[in-house]
């Protein structure tokens, strides 16, 4: 088939790579390139970069807006038979769809966590499984008829970022299927129930805090579903240190934020025990909590204290 991509992050990646060992790829539509690291490099989106390196002759535009009519009438006149849009990152327009199949690869298991951030959500909202669904385009955002679905568990110890690529290299197979039922003649799409709809909104780094005097399962849902980014962070011995993996723990409470068991990481919360795997000093690599506490002496009963911050949403970079 004649495939149109839109996409910009990583988590498109390996479908356009299957798209484009089975099918024609006929066009790719990106993110403009941006301004990264210390010298502020304009540097490509993870699609555009892959799409400029191995899509040699297919072309590859970087609208700021892909609705503006000229770059519309130029997407259009690829001839496409199917628009495949995988984390885009902008809004379609009518012009742009009408008389068109065009389908995205949506990380949850809608109408659950529709939004910019379904990964970080489905393990902050305490979610067992969750997956990927290929839908249909349609106004509302995320809210197409659905054609196909894949599950997977979300264990107690994953990271938004693990599961971001897990989910990643479940979608090339499912959008492939989709695209055969395309072919054949037989892709049926059912209705969302609106009634069981989530919102997933975009993340903000204010939300990169948590309150030990919590319940210990919902501050691992938030280092859990934060990392890598914005990342929760705590303070210690009088600096931030970021947490990057947690799970539930077993043992004696005490005082909130007390280390009740240095060489398991295990801090007592407001309602149970949190046991912290993996964490981050300031200007150092990650590494494991045991590697840290023997690397900076932990003692039973240090405090792990509360950094300034709010535990809202707001707006912010997805992964």
């Amino acid at each position: 088939m004649r495939i149109a991509f839109l996409g910009s992050g990583e988590f498109g990646l390996p479908t356009l790579k299957l798209l484009a060992a089975n099918h024609s790829v006929v066009g790719v539509v990106s993110q403009p390139d941006r301004p990264a690291g210390r010298g502020g490099k304009l540097t490509p989106t993870p699609i555009g970069a892959w799409a400029a390196q191995s899509l040699a002759s297919v072309p590859i535009v970087k609208p700021e807006d892909v609705n503006v009519p000229d770059v519309t009438a130029l997407v259009r006149s690829w001839a496409f038979d199917v628009m495949v849009v995988i984390a885009f990152g902008q809004k379609l327009s009518p012009p742009l769809l009408a008389g068109v199949k065009a389908i995205n690869l949506h990380a949850s298991l809608l109408p659950r966590w529709r939004g910019a951030a379904p990964i970080n959500w489905a393990i902050l909202g305490g979610d067992k499984e969750t997956g990927n669904s290929v839908i249909s385009l349609a106004e509302r955002m995320d809210a197409g008829l659905i054609y196909a679905q894949s599950k997977r568990a979300i264990p107690l110890d994953v990271t938004a970022g693990e599961l971001h690529d897990q989910l990643s290299a479940d979608g090339p197979e499912l959008v492939g299927g989709v695209l055969n039922a395309f072919a054949a003649g037989n892709a049926l799409g059912r209705t969302q129930d609106e009634s069981l709809k989530t919102r997933a909104p975009k993340l903000s780094r204010e939300m990169a805090v948590i309150d030990l005097a919590g319940p210990a399962e919902e501050c691992r849902r938030r280092i859990n579903g934060l990392s890598p980014w914005p990342g929760v962070t705590v303070r210690f011995r009088g600096e931030t240190l970021k947490v990057l993996r947690a799970t539930v723990g077993e043992g004696p409470g005490g005082e909130p934020g007390a280390i009740v068991d240095p060489a398991h990481g295990l801090v007592s919360c407001g309602q149970g025990v949190l046991k912290l795997l993996e964490v981050q000093p300031p200007g150092k690599r990650a590494m494991s909590w045991r590697d840290f506490a023997n690397g900076h002496g932990v003692k039973s009963q240090e405090v792990l204290g509360k950094v300034g911050g709010v535990g809202g949403v707001g707006g912010g970079p997805t992964c």
